[in-house]
């Protein structure tokens, strides 16, 4: 039979799908529309089915802030040739509202609401099919308070929510977003050294002290005249207990003895050697914790010391970090 343009044109308009495959299913159906849609998603599972195994490592993150919650969500493709199609932006972006709306908060929540007579997860599988890349929402995140800073970076594909109390300062919407782009830049993955787990941070101090035993050896052996790093005994404040820090005090007073300083003059002296120690001594923190990083905007300090700076009030409640790339 006969289909006419203005059917291709319809079908090509509901679904986003090329117009030769239009085509092919109003001609599959006999110029049904309904079995044509049928048609279009039964070659979506196909392709789905195909790409399941491949890595969807290109997208979009959109974030979004309503009253006192924040949102995140990312779109999953494989190539950056489609994260760039403006349906692909407008589907995350149409995605996104939904969860916010319904208050879903989990991948699995965001894929079972209703879109287009459907769920999300087989509406993505029709875009599967359409495009001929993987598509999946891979993350949502949620964040929650009075005050909330948001940042998209690098092309959509980084986005960052902040939860933040602002200690009562005009400027700190500004100072926070200024945190989320630190936070965009240097991926920490939690706030505080307390939230590590005990043997996580064990077997980094091993690995840490390890690597900068043969960074050592081979500086001294390849005679490459760089400067020998000292090898750390700890790597995070989780392990500076109490006891920890008053012998480490005792023994700077013990070299300082040692080198004939006066001891009138030792208290201007304990204090910077003991912030040198623990610098030297939570290299993991620095690594992967938020308030123990340097400031991107101010390394002469720490994101933390910088909070503070700003408000001795100011507090940073929660973060989340969500890439595609």
């Amino acid at each position: 039979m006969s289909i006419s343009a203005k059917d291709v044109s319809e079908l090509r308009k509901s679904t986003g799908a090329g117009m030769m495959d239009c085509k092919k299913a109003l001609e599959e159906s006999g110029g049904d529309m309904e079995g044509a849609l049928d048609y279009l998603r039964k070659k979506g599972q196909k392709v789905a089915e195909k790409r399941a195994d491949r890595d969807a490592n290109e997208g979009v993150v959109v974030a979004l802030t309503e009253g006192k919650k924040g949102m995140l969500l990312a779109l999953s493709c494989e190539t950056d040739f489609v994260a760039k199609n403006e349906n692909f932006i407008a589907l995350t972006e149409r995605i996104a509202k939904l969860a916010m709306e319904n208050g879903a908060s989990t991948v699995d929540e965001v894929n079972a609401l209703s879109i287009e007579g459907t769920t999300v997860k087989e509406h993505l599988v029709t875009e599967t099919g359409r495009t001929g890349e993987k598509i999946e929402v891979s993350d949502v995140q949620v964040v929650e308070g009075d005050n909330i800073a948001s940042y998209i970076h690098a092309g959509s594909k980084i986005g960052v929510l902040v939860s933040y109390k602002d200690g009562g300062k005009e400027e700190a919407p500004q100072f926070f977003r200024g945190v989320s782009m630190h936070i965009a830049a240097m991926k920490p993955s939690i706030l505080h050294p307390d939230e590590f787990d005990a043997e996580l941070v064990e077997k980094e101090t091993e690995a840490l002290r390890a690597q900068i035993i043969a960074e050592n050896e081979l500086n001294e052996k390849e005679n490459l005249g760089k400067p020998i790093k000292n090898v750390p005994q700890f790597a995070s404040r989780r392990q500076l207990t109490p006891e920890v820090m008053a012998a480490t005090e005792e023994t700077i007073k013990a070299e300082l003895k040692a080198e004939g300083k006066p001891e009138k003059i030792w208290d201007k002296i304990i204090p910077g050697k003991l912030e040198r120690f623990i610098a030297d001594n939570t290299a993991l923190d620095q690594e992967r914790c938020l308030l123990s990083q340097f400031y991107a905007l101010d390394d002469t300090k720490t994101v933390e010391a910088a909070v503070k700076e700003l408000s001795p009030e100011a507090e940073i409640v929660e973060f989340k970090r969500v890439a595609v790339n």
